[in-house]
């Protein structure tokens, strides 16, 4: 399987499709990361729906709405993509999956976001 191409392989299996997307986040999307955002792909369904969520310090951001649109954007060109959500936890809200405020000390809402 290879990313580097213009034309995505087509996923057989769902481990697989999850794969290359979180291939994809890592390598295209490092600015979640380096905003102190965690991206995951919690569904990535063969016959085409694939559901990614942020978390972190993308929790309430400002901007996450253009960070999602981006994602859609790309992995909606993916043919083995017929269905994508992506969700952003507004400030308060969880999706069930524990984050720390902070790691090593650092805070994760730092980025310039003014938090």
């Amino acid at each position: 399987m290879s990313i580097d191409t213009d034309e995505p392989e087509v996923a057989e299996t769902e481990e697989a499709l999850r794969s290359k997307v979180e291939t994809w986040l890592a390598k295209q999307m490092p600015i979640i990361q380096m905003h102190g955002g965690t991206s995951a792909v919690r569904k990535a369904d063969p016959g085409g729906e694939v559901i990614v969520e942020l978390g972190g310090g993308c929790r309430g951001c400002e901007i996450s709405d253009v960070t999602t649109g981006n994602i859609e954007a790309e992995l909606l060109q993916w043919p083995e993509i017929e269905e994508l959500t992506v969700r952003a936890p507004d400030a308060g809200e969880s999706f069930g999956v524990d984050q720390p405020d902070s790691i090593m000390g650092i805070d994760r809402t730092e980025g310039g976001r003014g938090f």
